[in-house]
Parts: structure tokens; sequence; C-alpha cells
């Protein structure tokens, strides 16, 4: 147990190192010197765990990838209408990015590795079909015109909210992600909604996600090895 407990510390904290520096310097950027720094680990315990730095930037990926299914599983449990959910989500993930440097550093080298065809289209793909599905179900409830087709309206909410916070990474370092994430939506709603549901535009625009989302599986691990 102690054994298991030391290799989760090891495990989580040469992630989180190395998110923190994909985060900084993104994944060509990154040398493993510099990850071995921000992690306190030494060469030896960072092959043990991850063969290179490759897979340790696909680990992170996925860690990612994780956490915001996770989200968009949290938000669907919740009582609340599909549009709800779906402005919920834009807001978590804006959360999720100024606070979990995996989180982060999973989009930015996903980003990267994507400009020559390294980086992998899962994450998005699942998300467009989270949107997808949520848009479909406000149309049924009569949130959305029955003329949004639910593909393009997703593949263009996930595209937006990814242009967003990059053009917020650019100029302000995503101090102003909430307040642009809410303007999409403040000019969204009214173009998108039946005439008849815009008293409830407000409120929608307000929805919020009382479940938030957060952290590797590797600190969990750590976590309920040490509990």
């Amino acid at each position: 147990m102690v054994q298991q407990q030391r290799a989760a510390v090891t495990r989580a904290q040469i992630v989180h190192g190395a998110a923190e520096m994909f985060d900084k310097s993104g994944f060509d950027g990154a040398s493993l010197s510099e990850i071995l720094e921000a992690s306190g680990m030494t060469k030896g315990a960072l092959y043990f765990h991850f063969r290179s730095k490759q897979e340790l930037a696909r680990h992170i990926i996925a860690e990612q990838h994780r956490i915001s299914i996770a989200a968009v599983e949290a938000i669907a449990a919740q009582d609340a209408s599909a549009i709800e959910q779906i402005v919920m989500l834009c807001h978590e993930m804006a959360r999720q990015i100024v606070h979990d440097p995996i989180v982060r550093a999973g989009i930015r080298i996903t980003l990267e590795l994507s400009a020559d065809d390294r980086g992998p289209a899962g994450p998005y793909l699942d998300w467009i079909t989270a949107a997808q599905t949520l848009t479909t179900h406000a149309i049924a409830e009569g949130d959305l015109l029955d003329t949004i087709d639910p593909s393009t309206f997703a593949r263009f909410v996930i595209g937006a909210f990814t242009g967003i916070q990059t053009v917020s990474q650019v100029l302000t370092h995503r101090t102003d992600l909430e307040q642009r994430v809410e303007e999409m939506w403040m000019f969204l709603l009214p173009g998108i909604m039946p005439t008849t549901r815009h008293h409830g535009m407000e409120r929608i625009r307000a929805a919020r996600t009382d479940v938030p989302v957060t952290g590797s599986s590797d600190e969990q691990d750590q976590a309920a090895l040490t509990n």
C-alpha cells in the first residue's frame, strides 16, 4: 500500500508538472528537463510511468477529455432544460479552462498537434455529439426553433466557444472568458429561440451547474490511496 501511494503521488506530480509546462510552452516547446524540474521528479521516475513525452501528452489529453465528459454527465443529471444544459456546459468548460491546468494543457496540445495531423479529433467530436443531443432535446422542448439542424448548431456552438476562449487567451489570458461566454449567449439566444420563449432568456443565460468537475484521475487515485 505504501508503494502504491508513492507511485500514485509520483505519477500525479509528473502529470501536474507536465501540464504546467505544456500549458506554458506547448508540446514542442516543453522539454523533458523542464517537465522534470516542474514536477520535482527524476528521469527514471518519469520513464517508469511514461515511455515518452508524446505518451505523457496523450495521457494529459485523455485526462482533459475525461474531465470534460464528466461535466457533460454531471450536467445531464441535473433538473434543467436542454437549452440550459448547453449554456451550463459552455460555462463549465470555461471554468475548467481557467482553473484546471490539465484542461488548459490538454486543449493547447490538442490544437497544436492537430496542426500537423498528430492531434486527436475525439474530444471535439464528443463535445459536438453531446451538444447535438442536447440541441435535439431543446427543439423537442420548444426552446429552440424547429428549423435548426442539431448537428450544424452543435458544431457551431463548440466552434464558437473554441474561438472565444482562444481570443480571450490572446487578449487577456482568459481573465474575461466568463464574460465572453455570457456575451456569446446574449447574442445567440434571441435568434435561435422562438419569440414565445424569449421571456425565459435571462433565466437561460444565467444557468450554471452547481456540480463543478475538476481534477485528474491520477490526483483522485492519489487521494483515494491516501485517505
